[in-house]
Parts: C-alpha cells; sequence; structure tokens
C-alpha cells in the first residue's frame, strides 16, 4: 500500500509540472523504467532514491513523504473519536478469593 501511495504521488508531482518521465529520470539519475515501476507501485524504493526523485521534482524527501502521508490519510477512513473502545479487563481470583481487574 505505502509504495502505491508514494508511486502515485511522485507521478501526480511529475504530472502537474508537466514533466516527462526522461526528464525526470535524467535528473534523478534514475533509469526511466525504474521511475516508471516506482510511479506504478511496483518497487520499493531505498530513501536516497526517493530522496533523488523527491529532489528532481523540487521537493525534499521530508515534502513527499508528508504528501504521501496525506493521500494515505484519505484512503483509510479514520474511525469517529468516540468510536474506540476501552482495553478489555480480565477478572482472576486471587487465592483468597478477592476478585481482582488485570487490563
Amino acid at each position: 500500500m505505502w509504495r502505491d501511495v508514494v508511486g502515485d504521488v511522485l507521478r501526480r508531482e511529475r504530472l502537474a509540472q508537466e514533466r516527462t518521465l526522461k526528464d525526470v529520470a535524467d535528473a534523478a539519475r534514475i533509469s526511466m523504467p525504474y521511475l516508471s515501476e516506482l510511479e506504478r507501485g511496483r518497487k520499493e524504493a531505498s530513501s536516497e532514491v526517493l530522496a533523488a526523485a523527491a529532489h528532481a521534482l523540487g521537493l525534499g524527501l521530508a515534502d513527499l513523504l508528508a504528501l504521501s502521508h496525506r493521500r494515505l490519510m484519505r484512503q483509510v477512513r479514520p474511525r469517529p473519536l468516540g468510536s474506540r473502545t476501552a482495553p478489555r479487563r480480565t477478572e482472576a481470583r486471587s487465592r483468597t478469593g478477592d476478585i481482582r481487574l488485570a487490563a
């Protein structure tokens, strides 16, 4: 899922700048087929490669990760704050018969 999101962000940024795969790949010093695979979410890139691709698009690695995080958060359905359940408690009896609650 993460590589799909990162790849989508890379592609959208590249297209928004009206740049070709070749142009960005050359600027990032990675092969055009590899950049294409990254954009399609088919390759798991190292942080160095992601930083190079981001830099070629005029972004920092932190920018790329922040954009990817936002996109991921939109894809995951957020829970309402009140819907979280409390941790389950179990009862256990001590040797003396007292009931103790354990989290």
